[in-house]
């Protein structure tokens, strides 16, 4: 593994670490306020959640070559839409919502899927970056059939005279 990716996993695992102790930080100090109503603490919590999905996307982003943009139709429908109808339920009284509201950590999960959900349904990962090997193959190749045996085998000869 290359120096590179050692310190950008390490970066990353900070960078999520770091976010789970805010997370649990402001969501500690939204359930002791006294201010707000019980929806709109489940829809702070949520968004401060679904922020945490996005940086847990972006941490975990670790490659090289070029982000992948394409459309990811199964992504959208089994992690995205489920997740936005468990936050949406978890806020407003459709169906399931008693039951969601009887556990509120899986409206925190949904909302961390969801902010993971987003981007990952339109990029889907890296694609290396080929042409440079390419140019440099060509190059290499190049070289060596402008090259005849002739003309190597004259330029060992010279280099063992010359030692």
């Amino acid at each position: 593994m290359k120096n590179k990716d050692t310190s950008n996993l390490i970066f990353s695992a900070f960078l999520v670490t770091a976010f789970i102790i805010c997370s649990y930080f402001f969501s500690i100090l939204i359930q002791d306020s006294a201010t707000f109503g019980d929806t709109v603490k489940t829809l702070l919590m949520s968004c401060v959640y679904a922020v945490f999905g996005l940086v847990l996307f972006y941490a975990t982003r670790v490659g090289d070559g070029k982000q992948v943009r394409r459309f990811s139709l199964s992504t959208l429908l089994i992690m995205v839409l489920p997740s936005l109808y468990i936050v949406i339920a978890g806020i407003t009284n459709i169906p399931f919502s008693e039951q969601l509201n009887a556990h509120p950590q899986m409206i925190n999960f949904a909302a961390v899927a969801f902010g993971y959900g987003i981007p990952y349904t339109f990029l889907s990962g890296y694609e290396l970056d080929t042409t440079r090997k390419k140019e440099n193959n060509s190059e290499i190749i190049a070289e060596t059939d402008g090259k005849s045996d002739s003309d190597e085998n004259n330029n060992l000869s010279e280099q063992g005279e010359n030692q």
